[in-house]
């Protein structure tokens, strides 16, 4: 006996993942996808073999045989062939437009070089030789040049003269210009230290063209400034297009590169096929008020991207030295580091978030003492039940360590984009919530065979653990548990079918994995060549019951 298509569904939906009186009467899903390991990171029901979406959403899960019965004469299928499907990745902390500054020039193939001094300043001279006067040079640099009082204007000045240079260190603390290049940025040489950041200067108070914290974060605007939009739009794409290739359907970013109206609007211009949470990255005022430009952009530039969330930089990191921590760092006996701002805006910061409808606080926190002040902070601030409202987020979370481990979960932090090396077995059990994050380091299946194969094995995730800290744990970061990071009925269809099965293959294999077919919001947004594609299912006769 054949039976009907709602009488199956009825039927079915004891044992199949779907809510039977809102989905038994309503039309056949348009895309159904079986045959497959589908990991649905939902602790109900971790694993199935289809799933079938209508619209942007997902409407059932469960067994091949389960899914087909409720497809239509036009609903499209995929046979999944037995490949992994996950939800899709969501990269809570990502750092774009990363675009190609103008006159930028590399040192070697390496992401993170170190170059020496010497063979920067050959190259600089150079392209001033060959450039006309007044065009950018600029390069990526290592704490060989940041650290070297050579490294510094007048070096810069005397290979460029005429032409502005600026060298960036890879990790984003740090940066040094010369004088053409801070007069183009408007940094004269009286300029006061901006809060939450310092000039460098020499024994005669002239700035020697080093910049730490928010001096850089401001340079780095007023740079991004010249740039046409045509360009970070194109840097937008290629970006949303490299993420899609790589199962990413949501980026969390930190939008710290452009100025807010800007930076909406090229979001709004590119139309990117990925979701996008733009997070705001405030540079304080002269005078320490904390600032509010960010707070009058759109909240909703264009379909799948909003602006919530906001973040502040407490401190540096260990490679330049600033991250506050307990003990000194090495060769420098007294040195601690140090807070980017005083005691009493950092109190401030917090006292903000607590405020209705503020919102939710992503603060840079990295060192040890830096994360016991903040935790302390909160504490006298607000008990915990009103900070676990609030989800503050501590980006990285390097500091969260000993007594902190306790601490923090009590207060409801969530530690987002957790670095190599990081106790995540420790936090995890302890019940601090994760949230995966590239920070633009590297792809996320090598991010994952880091987090499952760690030099210190009691710290290894499993690697569905792993997989749900990348979706469901980074949609929670964001509020956004309820629409994102399971595949379950009700959530939206974003998800990533795989190139290998991530759940079996050796650790040294991960990193080669990409998506053949990325889907957000029900619609295929990429799609391998050679992935066979999704066609019409062919029309079926109902027999009546008897």
């Amino acid at each position: 006996m054949t039976l009907s298509r709602s009488t199956a569904c009825l039927a079915l939906s004891a044992a199949i993942s779907i809510p039977a009186a809102a989905q038994c009467g309503a039309a056949a899903p348009d895309l159904i996808l079986t045959g497959g390991r589908v990991f649905t990171a939902d602790s109900t029901r971790p694993w199935a073999q289809a799933l079938a979406i209508r619209g942007e959403r997902i409407v059932a899960v469960g067994t091949s045989e389960q899914v087909e019965r409720l497809a239509g004469p036009g609903t499209r299928r995929i046979a999944l062939g037995g490949r992994v499907v996950i939800p899709g990745i969501n990269d809570a902390h990502e750092h774009v437009p990363d675009v190609a500054l103008p006159g930028a020039f590399r040192t070697g193939p390496s992401p993170t070089p170190n170059p020496e001094l010497a063979p920067v300043l050959d190259s600089i001279r150079a392209l001033a030789a060959r450039t006309p006067r007044g065009t950018w040079i600029q390069t990526t640099i290592g704490l060989r040049m940041l650290n070297d009082p050579a490294a510094r204007r007048a070096a810069l000045d005397s290979a460029a003269p005429h032409h502005p240079v600026l060298l960036w260190t890879w990790w984003g603390h740090g940066a040094v210009a010369n004088g053409p290049a801070l007069r183009m940025l408007e940094i004269a040489d009286d300029a006061p230290d901006p809060p939450g950041g310092w000039y460098e200067r020499d024994a005669e108070g002239r700035l020697t063209g080093r910049m730490d914290e928010y001096a850089e974060y401001g340079a780095l605007r007023r740079l991004y400034s010249f740039l046409p939009d045509t360009a970070l739009v194109s840097s937008l794409r290629r970006f949303a297009d490299e993420s899609l290739r790589m199962g990413v359907t949501t980026v969390q970013n930190m939008a710290s590169n452009a100025e807010p109206a800007q930076t909406v609007r090229v979001f709004r211009a590119a139309a990117l096929p990925i979701r996008v949470r733009l997070i705001r990255w405030p540079i304080p005022s002269a005078t320490g008020r904390l600032e509010r430009e960010w707070d009058a952009a759109d909240p909703h530039p264009g379909p799948r991207v909003t602006v919530s969330g906001r973040k502040w930089v407490i401190d540096g990191t260990p490679l330049e030295e600033l991250a506050l921590s307990r003990t000194p760092y090495p060769g420098r006996p007294g040195w601690h580091g140090r807070l980017n701002f005083p005691l009493d805006t950092v109190r401030s910061i917090l006292a903000e978030a607590l405020r209705p409808g503020a919102p939710q606080l992503h603060l840079h926190v990295v060192g040890d003492s830096a994360t016991k002040l903040v935790l302390a902070q909160m504490e006298a601030l607000a008990p915990a039940s009103a900070w676990r409202a609030r989800r503050v987020r501590l980006e990285h979370g390097r500091g969260i360590v000993g007594t902190q481990v306790d601490r923090a979960r009590r207060l409801g932090i969530i530690i987002a984009q957790p670095r190599a090396g990081a106790p995540l077995a420790t936090w995890r059990a302890a019940g601090i919530p994760l949230a995966y994050g590239s920070d633009g380091v590297a792809s996320p299946f090598h991010n994952l065979m880091v987090a499952t194969s760690p030099s210190d094995a009691g710290e290894a995730l499993s690697r569905e653990q792993a997989v749900t800290m990348y979706t469901l744990g980074a949609a929670y970061a964001e509020f956004a548990e309820r629409d994102k990071g399971r595949l379950a009925p009700g959530m939206l269809a974003d998800l990533a079918v795989l190139s290998q099965d991530i759940f079996t293959v050796p650790a040294e294999a991960l990193p080669r994995t990409v998506s053949v077919l990325t889907i957000v919001g029900g619609r295929v947004a990429y799609q391998a060549a050679g992935f066979p594609a999704a066609a019409p299912r062919a029309a079926r006769i109902s027999r009546p019951e008897r």
